[in-house]
């Protein structure tokens, strides 16, 4: 089982590097003014929603990284503009993202990592949690996103056709995530 649990989180980094490409493009659209616009959500704009995106990923994968060291909490979290250069920058992320779970044994599953929660305050965390983590939030706030854009002249685009055979976007071949789907 250990080993299904492996393969899901290296499909689930495949399916997050697809879905931020795919969102991240559709906001390529937009005019820096539209991408900065204040928007109803967790966070007031679709760049500022995208950038803590970002910015939770490169937190949370220097946490994974770390081996139960303290990990590199950033001075500043990223504040990219132009949604090309949040794009260009979240893609360097998921490439990392996607080469830690290649790398992942199932015995790595029960490795702690720390994580940090306030000024000194070190918090133990499974690394399966973690993962688990990480990618419901990016998901919860792409959904943001999602309809932040829906409210914009860019129709948002289509982020649940990865993992099913039979509706699997063409793009996830294109950029080598996973085989095209087998149709009868």
């Amino acid at each position: 089982m250990p080993e299904r649990l492996v393969a899901h989180f290296r499909a689930m980094a495949r399916n997050n590097a697809w879905a931020n490409a795919r969102l991240l493009a559709a906001c390529e659209g937009l005019t820096p003014e539209a991408f900065a616009a204040p928007r109803v959500s967790f966070f007031p704009s679709l760049r500022a929603t995208l950038n803590h995106n970002l910015g939770a990923d490169l937190y949370y994968l220097n946490a994974l990284k770390a081996r139960g060291d303290r990990p590199v909490v950033p001075d500043a979290w990223p504040d990219l503009a132009e949604p090309t250069a949040l794009r260009v920058a979240q893609a360097a992320s998921d490439a990392r993202l996607i080469g830690f779970c290649d790398g992942l044994a199932p015995a790595d599953l029960d490795r702690i990592v720390m994580t940090v929660r306030g000024a000194a305050d070190l918090v133990p965390e499974r690394l399966d949690a973690v993962l688990a983590h990480l990618f419901q939030h990016q998901i919860h706030h792409r959904g943001q996103t999602h309809a932040m854009l829906a409210g914009t002249g860019v129709p948002p685009p289509q982020l649940d056709e990865f993992f099913l055979d039979w509706d699997r976007h063409p793009s996830v071949a294109r950029m080598g995530l996973m085989p095209s789907p087998r149709r009868p």
